[in-house]
């Protein structure tokens, strides 16, 4: 597996879980740390940072040292890739699509309707 594929698997596993997503949603906001992302959850901030453990692995969290608090900030970086991975991948299937959709137009259509 490549190294951009390994990486896209690492990201859309993290973005699978809602209180994920949620945590995510919270973090574009701004920074926090954890007891503050942990207020809105009926969670432990040991479980909200076993779930930014999983973001942070793959690539869509960081945390950086501020005295002694270390908050999150999310990484725009890997969703933008993640992103336009989904994109092109869309685009492909749009294309064919369309294909399929005139191919099917141009056959024809209802009962006796086929040439002998």
């Amino acid at each position: 597996m490549g190294t951009d594929v390994a990486e896209h698997v690492k990201t859309f596993a993290a973005l699978a879980d809602p209180t994920r997503l949620s945590l995510l949603a919270e973090l574009a906001r701004g920074e926090a740390t954890v007891g503050e992302l942990a207020e809105p959850f009926a969670l432990s901030q040991q479980a909200i940072s076993k779930h930014l453990k999983v973001l942070e692995e793959a690539g869509l969290v960081s945390r950086r040292v501020q005295a002694q608090a270390r908050p999150c900030r999310l990484e725009l970086d890997r969703l933008d890739s993640a992103m336009g991975w989904i994109d092109a991948h869309r685009r492909v299937w749009v294309e064919r699509h369309d294909r399929l959709a005139s191919h099917l137009a141009q056959l024809p259509s209802g009962p006796g309707s086929v040439d002998d």
